[in-house]
Parts: structure tokens; C-alpha cells; sequence
């Protein structure tokens, strides 16, 4: 066989295991998934801009998401968890062992977030394992704010201080029981196989208020409140038809 005919033969064999390959490749529309992790505070009651690791909680929470294309999806999530902080668990600086404010407080949350898949990978469309991901959305959070201040000590701060003055400002003042929230993140997923992947995400959120802990005047009523997440969750991708309507062999 001459050679010429020899490379029309395997450029016909490999276009043919291409569109094969194709053919069992599937655009999905849906994702549902599950995740777990650690709820974590930022606000007054935390020395650290990037909140209190020293007082986490456990959250879980599902979604379902609507793949609109290869690089957008639209997700629904809903999230439960804890807040907490607690000024005792910190020793510097000292004066927060004599403020010794805490509290805690359940959450609910609901959400609706644009996902944006930069390299058109929300179906595995190019084979990749690892994806990054990017989001960001509303939605609603329903806490239930327990907040503790007995255990100040009142020969540090005195009646007339400017903390015992915030505090009586603070206590007049009703706690949110539901806040506006603002969740934007960053993700990666771990495809385990074209419909099945594991998913890394880390999401902030703003929440407009400085009374998530409780406490505003008696700290720093100039800086709002807010919580972010650390999770990992397994995904699951369904629904659709083969992206060349092919039948399956």
C-alpha cells in the first residue's frame, strides 16, 4: 500500500475514534451537590481581619445549579451553621480578657449565585481534572443572635467609659433576626469522572450590619460584620444529550 494511502487510511480511523469519543461525551444541564466544612466569624469580637479562626463552626449545605454553557452555570444553595466569637480566646491584645464579650448564633442561609467557569469546563468538556471557578450572588441569612456581656470587668472599664457607655447603646438596640448577604468566592473542581467531581470553595460574605455579634458601639461601630465559609463537597452532573446527537455504540 502506497504511502499516500496509507495516511488517508489512519486519518479516516482517527477521525472515526474522535467522533466515537465525542459521540459518548454529554453537555450537561444540571448539578446538584452536597459539602461540608467550617463556618467562620469576622467582626468585633476577632483581632484578625480574617475572622476568628479560633472559635469555627460546622456547616453543611446542598445546591442545584442550572448549566447555561460551557462557562456559566446559575446556582441555588442553601447553608446551615454556627457563628461564634468570643473575645476570651484571645490574649492580645490584653484589654479584650477584660472586655470579654461573646455570642453565638445559628444560621440559616439561601442564596442565588452566578458561577463562571473560565476555561468552558462546567460540563468536563476538555478533559481537564482540576477547574477553577469563580461566583458571586445574594441572598438571605436567618440568624438567632445570643450575645453576652457579664462578663466585662467593670473595675477595667468603668461606668462612664467609653465601652460601658457602647454597651448601653447596644443593649437598647434590637438584633437583626434575617440579613442581606453578599456571598462572592472562588472554587476548584476535581473531576472524578465526567459526571462526578469534588469541589473546593471558599466563600465570603457581606452582610451590611454591624450587629451579627451583638455588639457595634461597645467595640467599633465603624466596621460591618461578616462570615465566610471553607467547604469541600462531591457534585454530581446530569441531564442533557450527547453535544453531537449521536447514538452510542
Amino acid at each position: 500500500m502506497c504511502s499516500s494511502s496509507k495516511a488517508g487510511v489512519i486519518s479516516i480511523l482517527f477521525s472515526i475514534s474522535v467522533l466515537f469519543v465525542q459521540a459518548q461525551q454529554r453537555s450537561y444541564k444540571w448539578m446538584v451537590g452536597i459539602n461540608g466544612g467550617a463556618m467562620i466569624y469576622q467582626g468585633d469580637l476577632a483581632p484578625s481581619t480574617l475572622g476568628s479562626y479560633k472559635t469555627p463552626s460546622f456547616t453543611v449545605g446542598i445546591s442545584a445549579a442550572k448549566i447555561l454553557n460551557p462557562y456559566f452555570a446559575v446556582r441555588a444553595n442553601a447553608v446551615v451553621g454556627k457563628l461564634r466569637g468570643d473575645d476570651a480566646k484571645y490574649n492580645s491584645p490584653v484589654w479584650r480578657q477584660y472586655r470579654n464579650l461573646n455570642f453565638s448564633s445559628p444560621v440559616t442561609e439561601f442564596s442565588v449565585q452566578l458561577l463562571w467557569n473560565p476555561f468552558g469546563n462546567n460540563s468536563n468538556e476538555l478533559g481537564l481534572r482540576i477547574t477553577p471557578y469563580l461566583f458571586g450572588g445574594a441572598g438571605v441569612s436567618f440568624v438567632n443572635i445570643s450575645r453576652d456581656y457579664n462578663k466585662m470587668d467593670t473595675t477595667v472599664f468603668s461606668f462612664n467609659s467609653k465601652q460601658q457607655v457602647g454597651l448601653k447603646q447596644d443593649t437598647a438596640k434590637g438584633l437583626p433576626r434575617s440579613l442581606l448577604v453578599l456571598p462572592v468566592g472562588a472554587g476548584l473542581s476535581f473531576y472524578l469522572s465526567p459526571r462526578w467531581s469534588l469541589n473546593l470553595e471558599t466563600i465570603f460574605r457581606y452582610t451590611f450590619t454591624d450587629y451579627l455579634d451583638g455588639f457595634s458601639y461597645v467595640a467599633n461601630p465603624t466596621q460591618k460584620d461578616y462570615y465566610h465559609t471553607h467547604t469541600v463537597g462531591l457534585v454530581y452532573r446530569f441531564g442533557g444529550k450527547d453535544r453531537l446527537d449521536c447514538p452510542k455504540f
